[in-house]
């Protein structure tokens, strides 16, 4: 796989690298060599160009990032009408368009690159990176409080720390600023502020509100020291969240989408409608209807629901009624292989067979 020009290479991997590096990356085999992506791509310039070069490294987990993105996408898309498959020309066209499953895969795949980057400094993976500095100054010992090296604890993900025990930052801390800064250099280059274009202001805002979904979400997780368990000092650290609670809170931003439309000059983003409040940061924007995703189209890239999989019985997305578009569906039995017999061997290994299985599934007409 590379990103060139030769007969070979699929048609949808060039609407791919048309539509972004990264996401062209995302549909790379992983362990295929990023230098040679890097050296096939003609889009990159600058600095970018100097990086994907020096550090194939760092090339490498943002390659991973996108297709953890991609991955995500699908995840959180598996019941909707378009669900991001990348398997198809029809991800290579949703791509160009400005509408809100474009919004979503934007932001998702700008925060697997920035997630991605930095798991990898905290893993000691990026020679360039590494530990992030603590953050801010510590409150002030409340009275009464002993003697002790550190101050009263910081909120945690399950809410405060005790108030009797002191505190001190340690550890090491997922550097976010570093995983932002990559990820806003390799998503971020196509697009220049200010020129009139309208798709590039609302990629950018989708890109940093991907990346905020990261950063703004980060949580505080302590160790406790002392004898016996005492915990009479704790050793805090800055944490990024799991890359499902981003993938979901990105999708509720998706649900709340806001459209916009350009100013006269076309250097920034108004709503499109007078009664509508601006959108902040960490909204997802688009400026275009969706299809409804309903039949196969060319034209918008729609795909279809023709022969998906759906649910009889439920009355949400994922049931027949509204993923087939009211088309009906037909019942099939398949046979399928699937982990059984599965066993928990020390340590720390898990080993099962394999079984056939006979399913009956809802099939879309």
């Amino acid at each position: 796989f590379s990103c060139s020009n030769s007969p070979t290479i699929s048609f949808i991997t060039l609407l791919l690298c048309r539509a972004s590096l990264v996401s062209c990356w995302a549909v790379a085999a992983p362990g295929h060599d990023p230098t040679s992506i890097c050296r096939k791509a003609r889009r990159l310039a600058g600095r970018q160009a100097e990086l994907c070069q020096a550090e194939p490294e760092l090339v490498a987990e943002l390659a991973r990032g996108a297709r953890l993105g991609v991955r995500e996408c699908q995840f959180q898309f598996r019941f909707r009408r378009w669900n991001c498959s990348s398997h198809s020309k029809a991800f290579g066209r949703i791509l160009q368009q400005d509408i809100r499953e474009t919004a979503f895969v934007f932001a998702i795949t700008a925060a697997g690159a920035s997630h991605a980057v930095t798991q990898a400094c905290s893993m000691g993976e990026l020679l360039q990176c590494g530990c992030q500095a603590p953050r801010g100054r510590a409150p002030p010992k409340p009275p009464g409080l002993p003697s002790l090296s550190g101050t009263p604890g910081p909120p945690g993900p399950g809410g405060s720390l005790d108030g009797n025990a002191a505190w001190e930052w340690g550890g090491c801390g997922d550097d976010v600023d570093f995983g932002d800064e990559k990820s806003r250099l390799f998503m971020d280059a196509r697009h220049k502020r200010g020129r009139g274009d309208i798709r590039a202001l609302v990629q950018l805002h989708n890109n940093e509100a991907g990346r905020l979904a990261v950063r703004s979400h980060t949580r505080t997780e302590c160790k406790c020291h002392g004898l016996s368990g005492s915990c009479a000092l704790r050793t805090c650290w800055q944490k990024l969240p799991p890359f499902r609670e981003v993938g979901a809170r990105l999708l509720e931003r998706f649900h709340g989408a806001s459209r916009v439309m350009g100013t006269n000059d076309g250097k920034a983003l108004l709503p499109a409608g007078h009664t509508l409040k601006p959108p902040d940061r960490a909204d997802l924007l688009y400026a275009a209807d969706s299809p409804d995703f309903c039949s196969a189209n060319r034209r918008t890239g729609s795909p279809g629901t023709r022969g998906r999989a759906c649910n009889s019985s439920a009355l949400d997305l994922s049931g027949c009624d509204l993923l087939c578009c009211g088309r009906g569906h037909r019942q099939e039995s398949v046979q399928l292989e699937e982990n059984c017999f599965c066993r928990f061997h020390w340590c720390c290994v898990v080993q099962c067979h394999r079984c056939r299985v006979r399913k009956e599934l809802s099939l879309c007409l």
